[in-house]
């Protein structure tokens, strides 16, 4: 039987890399919010409707009509799924086990928040080619320049550290009532983001034991 999982972690904590290893390896969709609200909408499903009235206002699609789309969208799946973005709160924790979707583990990878803002901070994007730099672990040969288009780089305004600590705040209130919540189930698995990445996937590996 194919696991379901649900993948946390913060904001440059390397989630999005494992996800993609992780799903490969376990032959399982990876499933973001919001791919589920992208797709809801492109089919024109009655709550991709409603969602799409809140999306193009601006607006946060609220807990209720997030929680239909996933359960339409794990309605889907007669395996296992990795799980990215979901659940976010406690509300929408319980309505995805009122929708019968029993989660088999809960992976968080936990980075120290010094760490994150090293290695988030020190990020620098090309502004032509879309190629990622790291002034610390992978600075370009020319400084401010692409290795491989030579256009400038350029830091993200959201990379900078002021609003790197404020996403760090907003990702530590929402996370650790979820950390508590599963933690209590006993399937809530901590694993040290500070390892290579090679490491992390592996700790992962024998935790879901794959």
């Amino acid at each position: 039987m194919k696991k379901r999982v649900i993948l946390m972690g913060p904001p440059g904590g390397g989630k999005g890399t494992q996800a993609k290893r992780l799903t490969e390896a376990m032959n399982v969709p990876h499933i973001s919010t919001g791919d589920m609200l992208r797709a809801a909408r492109k089919e024109g499903t009655e709550l991709g409707k409603q969602a799409d009235a809140y999306i193009a206002n601006g607006q946060l699609v609220p807990d209720a009509l997030v929680n239909g789309i996933v359960a339409e969208r794990l309605a889907k799946e007669t395996g296992g799924f990795l799980l990215d973005g979901y659940p976010r709160t406690i509300s929408q924790a319980e309505a995805l086990r009122e929708s019968g979707q029993a989660v088999d583990a809960v992976i968080l990878i936990d980075v120290p928040d010094e760490k994150l803002v090293s290695r988030i901070v020190g990020r620098l994007s090309c502004g032509s080619c879309g190629s990622v730099y790291h002034l610390t672990t992978m600075p370009p040969k020319t400084a401010g320049k692409c290795d491989k288009c030579g256009a400038d780089l350029v830091q993200r305004s959201d990379d900078k550290e002021d609003v790197v600590r404020e996403r760090l705040v907003a990702y530590h209130n929402q996370t650790q009532p979820l950390v508590e919540y599963y933690s209590r189930q006993g399937i809530l698995h901590s694993i040290d983001g500070e390892m290579s990445v090679d490491e992390v996937f592996e700790k992962i590996r024998q935790v879901l034991e794959f």
